[in-house]
């Protein structure tokens, strides 16, 4: 995509001109705020747009000096604007996608949700594998995991888990992770050797600020406490510590009982039920992503997929972007950059292509 010089001379213009607003000290608190935000948000697409400049400068001089009487300075001009050519290319690219509309959740810390789907004990510790990768990812990109909630499965594993993931953008980079995920292997309880397949559904939710979801507790909500129960219905504590919250406007309902405290489950809950109705608004109002949380995760039915984890042949297929990956080992230990790399690569490109549409 070729932006227009008239463009690039307005993102320039409109940089230095926040500049010199800020320079002259004269702003009020509030307004050098907002001015400082622009900048900061523009700075990067005004160097982008100047290396273009720059660029596009060098080449006209250089195709100038292709038609010079001198052999050797003709030479040297031609070989000069072949490099010349990459590095605007190269250039442009980075400035459209410099330009290309934010997803404001980009930068947000992210609700993981994993839950077993088809499959009984065999998808529960497939759903165990996959939080255990996202685990080993984030530890690796120096990010933070707080677990909200888990419920084990009786073979190990997870029926389903829920963590907040913070850190710098978490969202962005785990955002295309939603979806049915499904693994073919044979199970530790298979005596025939047979291959089984199973599913696991993951969603990442942006997580939500309390300026982006007005609760009233009073109007809104109806909250029952309640004793809390491990396998079994054993009791874990005495005392009325688990929360269930039902948003009664909508009928969301969250439960939290793994912490001890009745407050630090009222805590997380609402953390929860605040992130689950920021993004049912999302998807209300842009569509950007899966349009309902339904249909994000699909309904674990091992023939909705967007990834396939196969044992027996090593290997990882993202089936969105027909990409496969003979690295399944390392993947699993959290080694995903290439793969999440790809996704946001082709999500890049297909935004492109609609701006040039």
């Amino acid at each position: 995509m070729t932006i227009a010089p008239e463009r690039i001379a307005q993102i320039e213009a409109r940089r230095d001109e926040l500049a010199a607003q800020m320079a002259t000290g004269d702003l009020p608190g509030d307004r050098f705020v907002a001015v400082s935000k622009e900048y900061a948000e523009l700075e990067p697409v005004a160097a982008a747009a100047g290396e273009v400049r720059r660029l596009r400068a060098e080449s006209e001089s250089l195709t100038h000096m292709t038609q010079d009487a001198d052999d050797d300075m003709r030479a040297m001009a031609i070989e000069e604007l072949h490099a010349n050519r990459g590095q605007l290319e190269s250039a442009e690219r980075a400035l459209a996608l410099a330009l290309l509309p934010r997803d404001a959740a980009d930068e947000r810390a992210a609700m993981l949700e994993i839950r077993a789907g088809t499959g009984g004990d065999e998808a529960a510790l497939f759903a165990g594998d996959l939080f255990r990768m996202y685990q080993r990812y984030a530890d690796n990109r120096g990010w933070r995991i707080e677990l909200i909630s888990a419920s084990v499965s009786d073979a190990g594993g997870y029926k389903e888990v829920v963590a907040s993931v913070t850190g710098a953008g978490v969202f962005a980079r785990l955002k295309f992770e939603s979806g049915v995920h499904r693994v073919q292997r044979v199970p530790a309880t298979e005596s025939g050797g047979r291959i089984h397949t199973s599913a696991a559904t993951v969603a990442v939710l942006p997580e939500a600020e309390e300026v982006d979801v007005q609760i009233d507790e009073a109007r809104d909500l109806r909250i029952d406490v309640y004793r809390s129960s491990g396998p079994g219905g054993q009791s874990v504590n005495t005392t009325d510590s688990a929360v269930r919250i039902t948003h009664l406007p909508t009928g969301l309902v969250v439960i939290q009982q793994d912490e001890k405290s009745q407050h630090k489950n009222k805590a997380k809950a609402l953390k929860v039920l605040r992130t689950r109705l920021y993004e049912a608004e999302r998807a209300r109002l842009a569509d950007e992503r899966a349009g309902t949380r339904r249909s994000m995760v699909g309904s674990g039915d091992r023939s909705e997929r967007i990834r396939t984890y196969n044992f027996p042949q090593g290997r990882v297929t993202d089936h969105r972007i027909n990409l496969t990956l003979h690295r399944l080992p390392e993947i699993l230990e959290g080694e995903m950059e290439e793969l999440l790399g790809a996704l946001i690569a082709q999500d890049e490109a297909e935004r492109l292509a609609t701006l040039d549409g």
